[in-house]
C-alpha cells in the first residue's frame, strides 16, 4: 500500500522555521528531479519525446528552470507565463502557448519568442492573422465531446470551454495549410487528476485515429501529437500511483498500430503534465495557533485557502502529518481551518489525527502543484514564501513571503501612498 513519507524531520524543520516563519511552501529537488527523468526514460522509445511543464502548476521561474535542465519545456497559459518561461531559459519551440479566450498581446509575445500556438478555437485563427500574423507551425485543442468523458475537475468534455469540435478541426486544417502554415501538431486536455491509466492511452488512441482521418481527407502530415496532462497522483494514503511505464508501453503499442495500420510518417508525443511532475514533492508547514471547542473541535494553523485552496474548491483530500507525533494513532476528530471569514477556509474536515497542541507543526502533503499557484489575496491575506529543499539537505528561499507593502503597492488614489496610511 502507498504511504505518505517526508523528506526531512521535525528537528529540520524547526531549524528551517528559525530562519523562514510559517507558514510556507517547500519543494524536494531531488525528488523532483528523479520524477522528471523517470518520465523521460518511460517514453524513451519515442524520438522527439517532450514533456511541457504546465507552468501554471507551479509557476516558480527556479522550478521552471529546474525542470528545463532536466530536457523539459514549458506549456504556458498567460503572458506572465511565457515571460517566467523566457526568463528560466526556455526559448522557441520549447514552449508552448496553450491558452483560451486569448488576449492579442499574450500571442504576440509568444510569436516573438518563438513558441508554439496551440490554437483553442477556429475562431483565434483570423485573431491571430491579425495581430500577431500566423506562424509556420501551429496546433489545436480538440475537444472530443461526448466521444470521451472527463471527470469532476474538469467536467464532462461537451460542457468544457476549451478546444474545437471535430467539424471544426477539419476546417481549421485546412484555414491554415491554405494560409502557409506548414507544420502541424493536435492536443487534447480532458480530464484532470486522473488515476485511471488506460485513460491516456485511450486519449493517445483516440487522437491518432483522427490524426489519421485528417492526413487522409487534407494530405497533412502531422510533427507530434500532444497527449496532454491531467495524470494524477495519490493525494490518499492508499491510492494506488499512475504506472508511467504502463502507460508508455501501451502507448508505444497504439502508436505503432497507428504508423502501421494508417500510413502515418513518425511524429513526436508531447506532454504538458504539472501536477504528476511536481505535485508530491511540494509541503504546506505550518503551525497550529489556536483550539476552539465548540460543536466541534478546531484547530487553527496560521496558513488559511489563500496558501492552498484545493480543500475548498474541490473538496480534495491532502494529507496532514503532526511532526514529532508520525508514530500516535489518530485518536481525535478535527477540522483543521484557516483564519479567512470564509466557513469553507479548511484543510480537512472530521480529520482523525494525533491530538494536537498549539505549537504543533502540521504538514499538509502534495502542494508541489496547484498549491501556491492558486494562491489569491482577499481578506488582506499574504501569500507565503517558497523554498528549495537542495540535494545537499540545504534550503533556498525562490519566493519570499508577501508583506502588507507588497498588498499595498499598486494603491495610488488621489496621490494617497503607502506612507501616507
Amino acid at each position: 500500500m502507498f504511504t505518505k513519507t517526508l523528506p526531512f524531520n521535525k528537528k529540520q524543520i524547526e531549524e528551517i522555521i528559525q530562519k523562514y516563519p510559517t507558514p510556507f511552501h517547500i519543494y524536494d529537488e531531488r525528488a523532483i528531479k528523479d520524477n522528471a527523468q523517470r518520465l523521460i526514460k518511460a517514453f524513451s522509445w519515442s524520438s522527439g519525446f517532450k514533456e511541457y511543464f504546465a507552468v501554471k502548476a507551479n509557476p516558480n521561474p527556479y522550478i521552471v528552470k529546474l525542470l528545463n535542465k532536466e530536457g523539459f519545456g514549458a506549456d504556458c497559459s498567460s503572458l506572465p507565463e511565457l515571460i517566467i518561461a523566457e526568463k528560466a531559459g526556455v526559448s522557441g519551440e520549447d514552449i508552448i502557448l496553450t491558452s483560451n479566450n486569448t488576449p492579442a498581446e499574450e500571442f504576440i509575445y509568444a510569436r516573438k519568442l518563438g513558441a508554439i500556438l496551440n490554437l483553442d478555437d477556429i475562431t483565434h485563427i483570423d485573431y491571430v492573422d491579425k495581430h500577431a500574423g500566423l506562424p509556420e507551425i501551429i496546433s489545436f485543442r480538440y475537444n472530443p465531446g461526448p466521444l470521451k468523458g472527463g471527470n469532476a475537475i474538469i467536467g464532462i468534455p461537451e460542457e468544457a470551454k476549451y478546444g474545437l469540435t471535430k467539424e471544426q478541426l477539419f476546417e481549421a486544417y485546412k484555414i491554415t495549410k491554405d494560409r502557409g502554415v506548414k507544420r502541424f501538431g493536435l492536443h487534447a486536455m480532458i480530464a484532470s487528476n486522473e488515476l485511471n491509466a488506460d485513460y491516456f492511452v485511450d486519449t493517445a488512441e483516440l487522437l491518432l485515429e483522427l490524426i489519421s482521418e485528417i492526413n487522409k481527407e487534407l494530405s497533412i502530415d502531422f510533427e507530434f501529437v500532444n497527449i496532454g496532462g491531467g495524470f494524477g497522483i495519490p493525494y490518499r494514503p492508499g491510492d494506488k500511483p499512475l504506472d508511467l511505464e504502463y502507460i508508455s508501453s501501451k502507448i508505444k503499442e497504439v502508436y505503432n498500430n497507428a504508423i502501421s495500420n494508417y500510413g502515418l510518417k513518425s511524429l513526436k508525443i508531447f506532454m504538458e503534465s504539472g501536477r504528476l511532475i511536481t505535485g508530491p514533492y511540494g509541503y504546506l508547514v505550518t503551525k497550529a495557533i489556536h483550539k476552539k471547542e465548540i460543536y466541534k473541535d478546531y484547530i487553527g494553523v496560521d496558513a488559511c485557502m489563500a496558501d492552498l485552496m484545493r480543500p475548498a474548491l474541490y473538496g480534495a483530500y491532502h494529507h496532514i502529518t503532526i511532526l514529532g507525533k508520525e508514530d500516535e494513532k489518530p485518536v481525535k476528530k478535527y477540522d483543521i481551518t484557516g483564519s479567512l471569514c470564509e466557513n469553507n477556509d479548511k484543510f480537512a474536515i472530521d480529520r482523525m489525527l494525533p491530538k494536537i497542541d498549539i505549537g504543533d507543526i502540521l504538514v499538509i502533503h502534495d502542494t508541489g502543484a496547484h498549491g501556491y499557484a492558486m494562491g489569491f489575496n482577499y481578506n488582506g491575506k499574504l501569500r507565503s514564501a517558497e523554498l528549495l529543499l537542495r540535494e545537499d539537505g540545504s534550503v533556498k528561499q525562490i519566493r519570499r513571503a508577501e508583506t502588507v507593502n507588497d498588498y499595498l503597492a499598486t494603491i495610488d488614489i488621489g496621490g494617497l501612498m503607502i506612507n501616507d496610511l
